[in-house]
């Protein structure tokens, strides 16, 4: 007696730990939480990936199940019991292997594309001395254990041959504390462009505590984060006045970009670097001409069916991905460079955008 009881407590335990595993795995996809646990952010976004990728597994597996059980209740009883174990087998077979295969290709390929998007961003009376004005907008790098500061060269390398007028930065430099912030820094430095780089801060600055030293060492370098402040920029005989804000939190809405209200300039065109898009009708309220945002990843895992894109970002945003307008203003909210949670890329790759101004 003692013993049966023993061994069905076995099983029970190991449930028990593999579900804290998992809890504490998936925990470490929160880059405010990981330093609670004393782990490098190496370590800890490794980890949050594998059990980020094994619910999905489970889950995909658990379906697969559900699904042949449904099947299997409906084949005729007379169906030879080999056959329908063969028919069975093989259906969920590859219906589980469908997802590895589907995140295997958004893992090892669809994540390094690097691609430049090109859109227009048009301005009601714009000046002719900003028409076609170049605006280079990297954005959601992520530098951390799954993009090396190697591949953030490629797309700066990649960036500095779009011959911008303005290099523009939009937050989410790292993912974590602990991350290469200084070498994201040193590689974003080399952004070539007339009127120099200029950028926000995202919400993975603010997780990590590290807006201030991000601003700091920006600044060495010869970037210019824009923290509720702005800089006229001259051309020709107009000026364009490039303001920005630090991360908008969602969970405080009534104060979106009240930090902003006062940062607008008269006679000039106005634009707003804010990483969190959904400020939108905000920014459209206090009159800016064009917003530049990313923070969504345009899903990150995108699927196209009967012409929607389903994809994680709409349950919390409408401003998902490309170009959006609300009264005169203007928005573009890129895809963004790296990854978070898992590192895959799935009908979402990364993109350098090169924006234009153009009289609408």
């Amino acid at each position: 007696m003692t013993v049966a009881l023993r061994s069905r407590g076995l099983p029970r335990a190991a449930l028990i730990a593999i579900n804290g595993v998992v809890a504490l795995g998936y925990a470490l996809t929160f880059s405010e939480l990981d330093s609670h646990f004393g782990l490098s952010a190496h370590t800890a976004t490794t980890i949050g990936a594998i059990t980020l990728f094994y619910l999905i597994e489970a889950a995909v597996i658990m379906a697969v199940s559900l699904l042949a059980g449904f099947i299997g209740k409906r084949l005729p009883k007379d169906t030879d019991m080999g056959r329908r174990r063969l028919l069975l087998g093989a259906t969920g077979g590859l219906l589980a292997a469908a997802p590895v295969a589907v995140i295997g290709y958004g893992t090892f390929i669809e994540r390094w594309d690097f691609r430049v998007r090109e859109a227009d961003l048009e301005v009601p009376e714009l000046p002719a001395d900003l028409e076609g004005l170049r605006l280079v907008q990297l954005s959601d790098i992520h530098l951390s254990a799954f993009l090396s500061e190697a591949d953030l060269a490629r797309v700066v390398d990649a960036a500095n041959g779009l011959d911008a007028h303005i290099a523009l930065v939009t937050g989410d430099l790292i993912s974590s504390h602990g991350d290469p912030l200084d070498a994201c820094i040193r590689q974003l430095a080399r952004l070539k462009s007339t009127a120099g780089t200029f950028g926000c801060l995202g919400n993975h600055e603010h997780y990590a505590g590290a807006e201030n030293y991000a601003t700091q060492a920006g600044a060495r370098s010869g970037i210019v984060f824009l923290r509720a402040a702005a800089r006229p920029l001259r051309f020709g005989g107009t000026v364009l006045n490039l303001a920005g804000v630090d991360y908008q939190s969602t969970q405080n809405k009534a104060n979106y970009l009240k930090e902003a209200a006062g940062l607008k300039m008269p006679g000039a065109v106005n634009m707003l670097l804010s990483h969190n898009p959904d400020v939108l009708p905000v920014a459209a309220r206090q009159g800016w001409d064009a917003m530049l945002s990313g923070h969504t990843h345009g899903g990150q895992i995108a699927i196209e069916i009967l012409d929607r894109s389903l994809n994680p970002a709409r349950f919390f945003t409408p401003y998902v991905y490309g170009l959006f307008r609300a009264g005169r203003t203007a928005a573009y909210v890129t895809r963004g460079i790296g990854t978070i949670g898992i590192p895959t890329r799935i009908g979402a790759p990364p993109e350098i955008v090169l924006a234009r101004l153009r009289r609408a």
